[in-house]
């Protein structure tokens, strides 16, 4: 079967083209327009985002059906949640259209479940069952995958997305947005020792029955390093980069230690991680400091795949539309919804 993938559900237009059936998939073809106006404003706003796709989203899938080489597609994969509403409303409407003039069937993808299918299409073997750890801009989450399709919810944050405290924390420290690439380049070479950050929500009395075992909180570390940055003795010309280290390093062991504890409790062979914070290489370098001499396999998506991509919906929407699910030409979008699968964890 052969896919178009359409991704509209923040500040990137992205189509792409895949072909394959079960796990032995092709990648034809992935576009990605990042749409950096947002950055003058320091984070992305809706409606400037939803107008960009509106002008994009048209030579975006022309661009990508042309690098595939055919536009002949059997379906149209499309994220139809979570997200801006406005903007996936642009994916969304599109490929209805598309699939009807072409009487090809269409299938709503969850943004989320694409990033679980994401890292698979550079990484083979990083199929379930594993432990996922999905973190991005606005999302931060603790899986066990036990089948594709078959999901437990382990942990997520309370509060801040891991994402979104790199970002405002960039912008305590004057550093550019998005935030995470830019905390991670100025932490590099910092005295590790200048600064600490207590670890939010991790404890060692934890247990597994604990309601805390697995969530995360991060707005309590943003609010120290608040605090950090305006203590009178701070030169942040001097601070910035023990400030971010010491940032960062918190963030990330409350990561580790929670996808550990997962991968302790649930036996994974394997972890897989996904979204925009996936590609932080202090934190992939983490977690297999921790988990490699454990045997456990950690696997991440490059920057092209660990960001909001149109290839991880049509790796998703394959999954679906081989098992025979279709969505009919009232699909909607949707703010916030539950990945599809979720069973008891």
């Amino acid at each position: 079967m052969r896919v178009l993938g359409i991704e509209t559900s923040c500040d990137e237009t992205s189509a792409s083209v895949l072909h394959g059936s079960g796990n032995a998939v092709t990648q034809d073809s992935l576009v990605i327009l990042s749409q950096d106006v947002h950055r003058v404003f320091g984070g992305v706003v809706p409606e400037i985002a939803s107008r960009a796709h509106l002008t994009s989203i048209v030579p975006v899938v022309e661009r990508a059906l042309a690098d595939a080489g055919s536009d002949t597609v059997d379906a149209v994969a499309v994220t139809n949640a979570p997200g801006l509403v406005g903007a996936l409303l642009v994916g969304v409407s599109f490929a209805k259209a598309y699939a009807f003039a072409r009487v090809l069937p269409v299938i709503g993808v969850h943004h989320m479940e694409g990033h679980l299918f994401a890292t698979a299409l550079e990484h083979p073997d990083a199929l379930p069952p594993f432990t996922a750890l999905l973190v991005s801009g606005g999302h931060t989450m603790l899986i066990d995958v036990e089948a594709w399709g078959r999901y437990r919810l382990l942990g997520r944050t309370r509060d801040d997305a891991a994402g979104e405290a790199f970002d405002k924390v960039a912008k305590l420290l004057g550093l550019p947005y998005p935030g995470g690439p830019h905390v991670e380049r100025v932490a590099a070479g910092a005295d590790p020792g200048a600064y600490r950050f207590s670890r939010p929500m991790l404890r060692r009395n934890q247990s597994p029955q604990d309601s805390e075992f697995y969530d995360v909180s991060f707005s309590g570390l943003k609010t120290a390093v608040l605090n950090a940055v305006r203590a009178p003795e701070v030169d942040l010309e001097r601070d910035r980069p023990a400030i971010a280290r010491a940032f960062q390093d918190a963030l990330i062991e409350t990561l580790v230690e929670k996808t550990v504890r997962a991968v302790i409790q649930h036996r994974r062979p394997r972890v897989v991680l996904g979204g925009g914070v996936a590609g932080n290489a202090t934190l992939i370098a983490a977690m297999r400091d921790r988990l490699v001499p454990r045997g456990v396999e950690v696997f991440a998506p490059t920057a092209r795949l660990a960001t909001d991509n149109a290839a991880m919906i049509a790796r998703a929407g394959l999954f679906h539309l081989e098992r025979g699910e279709r969505s009919g030409l009232d699909l909607n979008a949707f703010a916030a919804q539950p990945i599809p699968g979720l069973v008891a964890a």
